[in-house]
């Protein structure tokens, strides 16, 4: 949650943790016309409004928020709160918000912060450095949009860009929070885990960012023995002032040591607990009938009567797949070929599907939108898309978006991109599973809430790929994770010659390329590949049984 408060309300309020009383709603009595009562009234709710949101009330601060909107338009104040209170669970409206104040006050630089940091939410890279860029033009000593033009060029595949960033940031404000976990974040994308680690450790020494730090630190190297930090990590998560966030990162830290250790039944138990800490909650049900409405709306007779829509370039290629089946590692394989870019984690196909209604909010309902959808519409949105690839890399012949859940995406890439390449990456189910289960996951991936609902999610995703497969036949290239890790060497010819692109070696040293990493496998790919997370989850056989009865069929034993 935004915490940030505009220059204007400094006088006012400070930021920092909110009161856990509920606070009074204050109605002021405001004559008609009295411009001044007015502005003092509208003050008043907005201070409220802030208090709500810094408690993460967040249906009281929109309230609020509204109430004054109403009494007076385009309040940027009250704008800008609304965007807070939307940065997470809406970011499109919170763009809208931030924007409109920004519109309001082009000079407020925590407006500008705010609106870049909405883009970066969106992975709209471009947008969001500029305007945290003019941030810290209104204000060149401000660390907070330091740190955040730091983490977006980290994320933008530019980490270098974020070192003297995070380290001019670290010398006007030694102990902000952010400093140095961002810092280590980007050398970690980097490959440079030891100096990483010498930051992350500085920040648990200062008691700054300690369950971030930890759990990024521990994310660092594989351990071999037990190492000081465990035994840290475990007193830490007997601190009574430990929030839910906190102890849910720090769980994962402990799991994560406890399983290189190779102790599993304690490292599940930590798994177990960060799980419960989340809070997360998954609607299976709700998502059901979402792969059901997406199976009856894309059809065979769907695109033979579209046949032309879209744009026929061969630049998009989508690497899809349950999160932990070898996406990253894929994505690694395709992008040292000279002629590749890999784009990481996209959330622009995303945007264009929340765009027209293909979510699974609208399960059930689905005709309607995407029958909205025109072949002059499909070729815009199409060239959007190839454009937002272009300034990524303008000469590379193949733009790899790595974003797993795009396997939800297909019939709308296929509408977009007829002749984009599709890289389907599969693994064995139980050990997709439990990949997946011992990772701190956002709550985006809240299926990863509890076994069984993982289990049951695992089965509406095969579900729909084999539907995809039956619409688009032969067009799927399906890359399976232990036929890759068995024979690196064929099955990574295979993906290049399904790139359309003669074989280059680079690919067979995918390790040793430069660029960032910025998911949870970046350290293990820096690594050659090792075979090691074949048949993991033998390793919880005992604890895992509620998975492997909802996986039912498709669990081999």
């Amino acid at each position: 949650m935004n915490n940030r408060l505009p220059p204007a309300w400094s006088k006012h309020l400070k930021p920092g943790p909110a009161p856990k009383a509920k606070v009074p709603i204050l109605k002021p009595i405001v004559k008609q016309g009295n411009a001044q009562s007015r502005a003092q009234a509208d003050d008043a709710l907005l201070k409220q409004a802030y208090i709500h949101q810094q408690a993460k009330r967040l249906d009281e601060a929109q309230d609020l928020c509204l109430r004054v909107l109403a009494r007076t338009p385009n309040h940027p104040l009250a704008l800008y709160i609304l965007g807070t209170v939307c940065l997470g669970y809406d970011d499109e409206a919170a763009l809208r918000y931030f924007a409109r104040a920004v519109g309001e006050e082009p000079e407020n630089p925590y407006y500008h912060l705010s609106l870049g940091d909405a883009y970066l939410k969106v992975s709209e890279y471009t947008p969001a450095i500029k305007h945290m860029q003019y941030a810290l033009e209104l204000q060149p000593g401000l660390v907070e949009a330091l740190c955040a033009l730091g983490r977006a060029y980290t994320q933008f595949d530019k980490p270098d860009m974020a070192l003297p960033l995070y380290e001019r940031a670290l010398k006007i404000k030694r102990d902000h929070p952010k400093v140095r976990t961002g810092l280590a974040s980007a050398l970690s994308s980097l490959g440079r885990m030891d100096e990483a680690a010498v930051y992350l450790k500085e920040a648990i020494e200062r008691r700054t960012e300690i369950p971030t730090a930890y759990n990024d630190l521990v994310q660092t190297k594989k351990f071999t023995e037990e190492p000081e930090e465990l035994q840290s990590i475990l007193r830490e998560l007997g601190n009574p002032k430990l929030d839910a966030d906190g102890a849910h990162k720090l769980h994962h830290a402990a799991g994560k040591v406890l399983n290189d250790l190779r102790r599993y039944e304690d490292a599940f138990d930590h798994f177990n607990k960060a799980k419960l800490a989340s809070g997360y909650k998954f609607d299976i049900d709700l998502h059901r009938r979402w792969i059901d409405s997406l199976i009856e709306t894309f059809t065979p007779d769907f695109f033979a009567a579209r046949a032309g829509y879209g744009n026929p370039s061969e630049v998009p290629v989508f690497v899809v797949g349950m999160p932990r089946s070898g996406t990253t590692l894929t994505e690694q394989i395709c992008a040292s070929h000279p002629d590749v870019h890999g784009a990481g984690e996209l959330a622009k196909l995303r945007r264009v599907a929340n765009a027209i209604g293909l979510k699974s909010s609208s399960a059930g309902d689905l005709n309607r939108p995407i029958r909205s959808i025109t072949e002059d519409l499909s070729r815009t949105l199409a060239e959007e898309h190839l454009s937002y690839l272009r300034e990524r890399a303008p000469a590379a012949l193949r733009v790899v978006d790595k974003m797993p859940h795009n396997f939800e995406m297909i019939g709308l890439i296929g509408l977009l991109f007829p002749n984009a390449r599709i890289i389907h990456c599969r693994r064995d189910a139980i050990d997709n599973c439990v990949s997946c289960f011992v990772l701190n996951f956002s709550e985006g991936h809240s299926y990863n809430t509890d076994l069984k609902t993982l289990g049951l999610y695992y089965r509406e995703y095969d579900r729909l790929m084999r539907h995809w497969n039956e619409v688009f036949p032969g067009l799927i290239f399906e890359s399976r994770y232990e036929t890759l890790v068995e024979d690196q060497e064929a099955q990574s010819r295979r993906l290049i010659e399904y790139l359309g692109l003669p074989w280059d070696d680079a690919c067979l040293r995918f390790f040793d390329r430069d660029g960032s990493v910025n998911t949870p496998s970046r350290w293990q790919v820096r690594q050659p590949i090792y075979k090691s997370s074949v048949k993991r989850w033998k390793n919880y056989e005992n604890e895992i049984q509620p998975l492997i009865q909802s996986l039912g069929d498709l669990a081999e034993i």
